[in-house]
């Protein structure tokens, strides 16, 4: 593990959340859990707006997408704890780290992209509802979602492929449960301005972008609503929009709560607590919250469960 440069480099260690090995079947059991439901829960959504005809439009196409994105999202962190803490090891190869750091900004990277594309199906919804099925034609559907996959793959690409530029030295111990861009690079003994550069620069505008195109989208939704002289009209409006919005502050709030606690504690067992809230509690809650706040959605559960399509 000792190492001057990159290409030497067997593996890092994850430190995980805790070194106490009477919490680690504790811990194992509450991420299985929380993966098995975070697995189960999104998979239901799926096949909730597949098997419903009712279902077959532009919000409900992005949401089916948006809930296998946050399988992928689990999926390329969780099993991989999971996995240390049954086999009483906190390794993971270099090419593994690598990969993984990829996938996740892969999929954050979607998830990002499609909740600014919900929110403009919102806006056309709303502020222009007699053209919506022109402007949201399925077409523009497709298109929105392999524009927001392309961009995030080339996004984690090239955060992956500056990493094999560096050089890291001794110290291979990374204070999360999964390998995070950002604490890669700080492991790196060689120059990392240009890392640093690029993953600042470029996450801020993949990452500022949608979130100021879902400000806009809901700045003129906000708008349309209170023109309305109905207070049916309005409390409609107004619901079709609550589960994007909730889904939405869950998502950013736990993004910007992570950056905080990086910002202002040195522990890492914080912020590794922090990432955890950020990366597993947000596509866990997801499929709960347009369950519960979508009526159709609801609707759509009840006849899965009640009659699957495969009996």
């Amino acid at each position: 593990m000792e190492s001057e440069n990159q290409t030497g480099v067997l593996e890092f260690l994850l430190l995980g959340l805790s070194d106490d090995p009477n919490l680690q079947p504790i811990l194992f059991a509450l991420f299985l859990f929380l993966y098995l439901v975070t697995v189960l829960g999104n998979m239901l959504i799926i096949l909730a707006i597949c098997t419903d005809s009712h279902l077959r439009t532009p919000m409900y196409f992005f949401l089916s997408n948006l809930s296998f994105s946050d399988v992928c999202f689990s999926t390329s962190t969780v099993p991989r704890m999971l996995m240390n803490i049954q086999r009483h090891s906190k390794a993971i190869s270099y090419a593994g780290c690598l990969t993984q750091v990829c996938f996740v900004l892969v999929f954050a990277g979607v998830e990002n992209s499609l909740l600014a594309a919900m929110a403009y199906d919102r806006y056309v919804a709303i502020c222009h509802p007699l053209r919506y099925s022109v402007i949201m034609n399925p077409r523009l559907c497709v298109l929105l979602i392999v524009l927001s996959l392309t961009i995030s793959v080339v996004y984690g690409l090239l955060h992956s492929l500056m990493v094999l530029r560096l050089s890291f030295c001794t110290n291979l111990e990374i204070p999360h449960f999964f390998c995070e861009l950002d604490q890669v690079i700080k492991l790196a003994c060689s120059d990392t301005l240009i890392n640093n550069i690029l993953f600042y620069l470029v996450s801020g505008i993949l990452g500022g972008v949608p979130f100021l195109g879902i400000i806009y989208s809901y700045i003129k939704i906000a708008s349309s609503i209170l023109k309305m002289s109905s207070a049916e009209g309005k409390h409609k409006a107004f619901s079709t929009c609550g589960s994007h919005l909730s889904v939405i502050s869950l998502f950013y709030g736990m993004g910007f709560g992570v950056y905080i606690s990086s910002v202002v504690t040195d522990s890492f067992t914080n912020t590794a607590a922090a990432s955890v809230m950020y990366t597993v509690v947000p596509p866990m809650l997801n499929p709960f919250i347009y369950s519960l706040r979508n009526r159709d959605m609801k609707e759509a559960l009840r006849k899965l469960i009640i009659k699957p399509p495969f009996w």
